[in-house]
């Protein structure tokens, strides 16, 4: 499995299936909103996790792919995909709207994308999202949680590898903060690369590693 990101809540991850490559791609964005270069994609499966401007931009995807936007599971290609209900805020949605968040398990590996998550996570939705291998998390505040929920997020998911998303980059229009806080609030280890390349076999076994993926 290979994990590019690509700004704010987009990555694009490629995975196989029985020698069959499928690309998946989170998020897309409209890039003329935001002040980042705009995405000209192609994919199997998106996932849009709201509908906002900066996750729902289909018309960067340039081919006929499996859309999903809400709740409930799917299966393609042999990936399985997981929708749960989630907030934008901590009010139940009453300010900024619902999102969802999406799990998704190929090549033997779950992933749990959380969206522009704006609250605590409660047991009941810490169950469904259940264990994770890797995980993409909001970590800029402002729109979304901010560096200390989300390292409170971590403890409670415990997953193998957290790649933040949804905070400051160069050419970012969108007030976000930097990373630095929550590499503080963390305090794990953390990774620079360009790229993810991993399989099961690969994932860290002792304790959870941050990955800083370049966009």
């Amino acid at each position: 499995m290979q994990i590019q990101w690509l700004g704010q809540s987009c990555f694009k991850i490629q995975t196989k299936n029985n020698g069959e490559e499928i690309t998946i791609v989170t998020d897309p964005y409209d890039g003329d909103d935001i002040g980042l270069k705009p995405l000209k994609l192609q994919a199997d499966i998106v996932t849009v996790s709201h509908d906002h401007s900066d996750h729902n931009n289909l018309d960067a995807i340039k081919n006929d792919s499996f859309i999903i936007s809400t709740p409930g599971e799917y299966e393609t290609k042999g990936v399985f995909i997981y929708g749960f209900p989630a907030y934008h805020d901590n009010k139940e949605g009453k300010e900024k709207g619902n999102i969802t968040i999406f799990k998704i398990n190929a090549e033997n590996i779950s992933l749990a994308h959380l969206s522009d998550l704006g609250h605590d996570l409660n047991d009941e939705l810490l169950d469904k999202i259940g264990n994770i291998d890797i995980l993409f998390l909001p970590i800029g505040g402002t729109f979304t949680i901010d560096a200390k929920k989300a390292a409170e997020v971590v403890s409670a998911i415990e997953p193998r590898i957290v790649i933040p998303m949804h905070y400051k980059i160069p050419n970012l229009k969108v007030k976000l903060n930097s990373i630095d806080d929550f590499l503080k609030e963390s305090g794990l280890p953390s990774e620079k690369m360009d790229k993810l390349k991993i399989t099961k076999k690969d994932l860290p076994q002792e304790e959870t590693k941050i990955i800083i993926l370049n966009p």
